[in-house]
């Protein structure tokens, strides 16, 4: 295996959930030119941070005419051809795309599932098609590694960090979120506790940070916004964090952050990051709004030995 390709969009989540199979094509080819075809701002996660060597845009439109029957292939064919190996994680229920990728004429294609099931943890069912390669994964723990440049990139951000909390209130799904108005009572106890609080927010999240910021006026509370995911993994190394079921939750585990998670109706044997450092309370019933701010309280002090 010279080169090796991986497909991967989706979310941020997604994306980290994948990282484990990633991780067995590195280490087993570590001698290997691995490159990710996704959304850039997401794989640069992996780009040149051991997984990948080179990152390429999923969001080109030479691509869609591989999800066409009987399409003239542009260029991108040519691409593709470059490669021993492809995997490929993108819905392709007809095989459309696997048809036409293979036009390139050389190299194993192989499909990862695009829809995955209660079966066992998502990073395990990501890595079943590796088998054909001889791999299993036996750990589903998704890991990454900041480089020296990410954490001076973050540096001022870290001042005080033995006291320091991080938050991410939001998610990509509002049935995901526990309620504002917790947050900030959570939030009030912390302060009061003489911890400084950092927000994690990105463009979702606007309507929520608002809200924390009106409520939070002049305390020590600072909101980090829209930052680059490899300098956010860097700032969340080694720190604690406290967040939803969300692509921020992932990266704060891979990054090696102790952490908190708030879970509702999803299922946190399938979804939750499987970092020995995480700790998923789940609402009762599954319903976010039932899940008391003493709970959480106590399960923070717990977790991190607050008080």
């Amino acid at each position: 295996m010279n080169r090796i390709l991986v497909i991967r969009g989706g979310a941020i989540g997604d994306f980290v959930l994948t990282l484990p199979s990633i991780k067995l094509l590195r280490e087993r080819f570590p001698e290997a030119q691995l490159e990710i075809l996704g959304s850039k701002h997401i794989a640069a996660l992996a780009e040149k941070r051991f997984y990948a060597d080179a990152v390429r845009s999923i969001e080109s439109a030479s691509l869609a005419r591989f999800f066409a029957k009987n399409s003239e292939l542009p260029a991108l064919l040519e691409y593709f051809g470059s490669f021993d190996l492809i995997l490929s994680y993108l819905y392709d229920a007809d095989t459309i795309f696997e048809t036409n990728v293979k036009k390139s004429g050389r190299g194993t294609f192989i499909a990862g599932p695009s829809k995955l099931d209660n079966s066992e943890h998502a990073a395990l069912q990501l890595a079943r098609p590796l088998a054909a390669l001889g791999l299993s994964l036996t750990n589903p723990a998704a890991y990454l590694f900041p480089t020296e440049d990410d954490r001076y990139a973050i540096r001022t951000l870290l001042a005080n960090s033995a006291k320091m909390i991080a938050l991410h209130p939001g998610s990509g799904s509002e049935t995901k979120n526990w309620p504002i108005e917790n947050w900030i009572k959570l939030g009030d106890v912390l302060l009061a506790n003489d911890h400084c609080l950092m927000i994690i927010a990105g463009e979702a999240d606007t309507a929520r940070t608002q809200q924390l910021k009106m409520a939070w006026e002049e305390k020590r509370v600072r909101f980090v916004e829209n930052v680059p995911l490899p300098h956010l993994a860097a700032f969340l190394e080694g720190n604690f964090f406290i967040g939803h079921d969300s692509g921020v939750s992932h990266i704060a585990a891979a990054a090696g952050a102790r952490c908190l998670l708030l879970f509702g109706r999803t299922d946190p044997a399938i979804w939750a990051p499987a970092n020995a450092k995480v700790k998923v309370l789940r609402a009762p019933g599954g319903k976010m709004e039932r899940l008391e701010v003493e709970t959480v309280a106590a399960a923070l002090w717990a977790a991190r030995e607050l008080r």
